[in-house]
């Protein structure tokens, strides 16, 4: 057997790896910086807690570590000259969020007497013996001093304030570590292994990096949730889960399935699901499902299972019996998968006779209308469903209260649709002339009466041909020419022979129709801009009729956006200062422009409106709030004997704002008004 001579790998005990007296670590300049967030914080806390309850020989494997030894000074600190370094290829995220941690604990236990051993071990982690006033992992040059002043613990005037992920992360983990669980932290960090790559002099650093991080397709979300769901189980209870439940619920989803898990995720927790540059979808399964021993998997994966066969009806909508919810479901989806989350709850319910025919048909028709009118009048329909799925929750009248203050009302459809091009013409026209399916839809073409490319010799009706049109009469209709009034349905047949043809030519073909609204148009004598406005007018008040805004509220669409469906942003991205154009509290107008300006002024507006509700919040979340001001950092005190730490992340702050307001109560009544900046972002 020929052996590796550049390569040498082996698998470590990662604390042992790391508390060597030998082990400098260095992080070379051409690493990224550090991008832990405190979300992967708290999924890495919640492993090692995980690793200390388990069996003494379990073991929790973090991966590779990709290094090469050095015997020179790769990270550019000329004050440095220790020799037989290991520098970092691939690992720097997880050694450098490890190191935090084990700085808190070694804070939190430092003088404490009875943990002086543990104390002890702790260090040997973090510093180098022959220097303990220096840390064994050295970051890149322009961030180490940030670094080495939180694993030190020492801070400098003005430090406090200072926004790094190093203190954010550190003062994460010594607010979820409390002393009396520093021991069991530390028994799940010695369970911690990995696989130490040492790279000889002639191997090829980038080639491995490349090969470890890139090589083969990165597993996606509903393969992550599958393995989480599986994992830990007897073969026995994998083959059960996977063909009683697993297998159905790919049959009904097909490639749909990361859709449908997506869905089904904000359906049930009421809150929106991010997909793009993240393992989003993943991630809120894993919040939605932290623990899942068998029986509890059984009973939750059996409603998997209803509800992927409710995502196959939404998908096939032909598969429907009756025939009016499947023609109201096949509407639907001329807007896509947006309002799934919704229409699934109200077809379970129906499916369970749980709600009435009638009752899910009006619900379908306001989503159908929610969606078109604010699609007509120009105003988007992102991160709406989360919200009226709360709302659903409440029961259908609270939906219908939801659904109508957004929904913009008879007079701005109005004057959108006379100006405005028609979007989704051929569902819109089929249901206003009566087309029942989208079979009998398939055989109508759109027509443009007024034609988008006329020829010189086109006419409306009399002697004058376009090209004597005058510019203004000219750019008039072409304005006009994807509105509501100058579109018809036409037999595909017919609109063959209509193209190029002036509107006296197209009259006797709108005659041959069967669509009532096609067959009108042969009554008209000239076409023209007049004639548009007028045809609009008159479908105007159809498209009302059909497409009717739920009554009893006199709020359109105010662009407030309820905190809990507020924006979650990693880290502190360009513009963060200016995110908000106000906050609406309880009817308060707030000049509140960033998160962390929110963060404050929430609690300390709770602490005195709801003092309860933010002790339970922080005592279940293990902060924001503090008895004593434990660490270096950015304090407000709320009195003589509670602080509020303030050094968190923004995604962390606005969490944490939206928690304390749901256990308030008081959510459904905070909104925010994004900036310009802000909806940018």
């Amino acid at each position: 057997m020929v052996s590796a001579t550049n390569v040498d790998a082996t698998a470590v005990n990662t604390i042992q790896w790391l508390a060597r007296p030998s082990s400098t670590i260095v992080v070379p300049v051409y690493q990224r910086q550090y991008r832990w967030d405190i979300g992967g914080c708290e999924q890495l806390l919640g492993d090692i807690r995980a690793a200390a309850d388990s069996d003494d020989r379990q073991r929790h494997f973090i991966g590779s570590i990709l290094s090469t030894t050095s015997f020179g000074d790769d990270s550019g600190d000329d004050s440095d000259d220790d020799s037989g370094e290991l520098v970092l290829i691939d690992g720097q995220q997880r050694i450098t969020t490890l190191m935090l941690l084990i700085a808190a604990l070694h804070h939190t236990v430092l003088q404490d007497d009875a943990h002086a051993s543990l104390a002890t071990e702790l260090a040997q982690v973090l510093v180098r013996s022959a220097d303990p006033n220096r840390t064994k992992l050295r970051p890149h040059r322009a961030w180490a001093d940030v670094f080495e002043s939180v694993v030190l613990n020492r801070r400098g005037p003005g430090d406090e304030a200072r926004d790094s992920r190093f203190d954010d992360n550190y003062a994460f983990f010594r607010s979820q570590v409390l002393p009396n669980e520093v021991a069991r932290v530390w028994r799940g960090l010695q369970k911690l292994e990995h696989v130490a790559i040492t790279l000889g002099a002639d191997a090829n650093a980038q080639q491995i990096f490349e090969s470890l991080n890139s090589t083969g397709e990165p597993l996606r979300d509903h393969e992550l949730i599958h393995n989480y769901v599986l994992m830990g189980l007897s073969h026995a209870e994998q083959s059960e889960i996977e063909d009683t439940f697993w297998v159905p619920i790919e049959q009904n989803t097909g490639e749909s399935i990361a859709s449908f898990w997506r869905h089904y995720l904000v359906m049930t927790t009421g809150r929106e699901v991010a997909v793009a540059g993240e393992r989003g979808v993943y991630d809120a399964f894993r919040q939605r499902f932290p623990r899942l021993d068998l029986d509890t998997l059984r009973a939750q994966a059996t409603e998997w299972r209803e509800f992927s066969g409710v995502f196959r009806m939404l998908l096939e909508p032909a598969r429907e019996a009756d025939a009016e919810i499947g023609r109201q479901l096949g509407y639907l989806n001329t807007f896509g998968r947006g309002m799934y989350p919704l229409a699934m709850r109200a077809y379970h319910e129906y499916s369970q006779k749980l709600l009435g025919r009638e009752a899910l048909i009006d619900t379908l028709e306001q989503i159908q209308s929610l969606v078109l009118r604010r699609t007509v009048v120009g105003v988007g329909v992102d991160r709406l469903v989360a919200r009226l799925c709360r709302a659903r929750e409440e029961g259908t009248d609270a939906l219908r209260r939801a659904i109508a203050r957004i929904t913009p009302s008879d007079e701005r459809v109005r004057v959108a649709l006379k100006f405005s091009d028609l979007p989704h013409p051929g569902y819109v026209l089929g249901r206003i002339a009566g087309v029942e399916t989208p079979v009998d839809l398939a055989g109508l073409d759109v027509e443009n009466v007024f034609p988008l490319a006329p020829s010189d010799t086109w006419s409306g009706g009399g002697d004058t041909p376009w090209s004597e049109y005058s510019d203004d009469q000219q750019n008039s209709h072409r304005a006009l020419a994807q509105t509501l009034g100058n579109l018809a349905l036409l037999e595909q047949p017919l609109a063959e022979r209509a193209v190029g043809l002036s509107f006296p030519a197209k009259r006797a073909l709108y005659a041959s129709s069967a669509v009532p609204t096609t067959t009108a148009l042969s009554g008209v004598s000239e076409w023209g801009t007049a004639a548009i406005a007028r045809r609009t007018v008159e479908l105007t008040d159809v498209f009302l009729r059909v497409w009717r805004r739920a009554s009893g509220t006199a709020i359109d669409d105010d662009g407030l956006t309820p905190i809990l469906d507020a924006q979650r942003r990693r880290g502190w991205p360009r513009g963060w200062e200016r995110e908000f154009e106000y906050v609406e509290y309880r009817g308060e107008h707030w000049e509140v422009y960033d998160v962390k300006y929110l963060f404050n002024r929430i609690f300390k507006r709770l602490w005195a409106d709801a003092r309860p509700s933010v002790v339970a919040f922080s005592a279940q979340r293990g902060g924001p709030l503090y008895d004593s001001q434990a660490w270096n950092g950015h304090w407000d005190t709320l009195d003589e004997s509670h602080y509020l730490y303030m050094g968190w992340d923004s995604k962390y702050m606005l969490t944490a704002v939206q928690g304390v307001l749901d256990e308030a109560g008081l959510s459904a009544e905070v909104f925010v008004k994004y900036s310009y900046i802000g909806a940018l972002m």
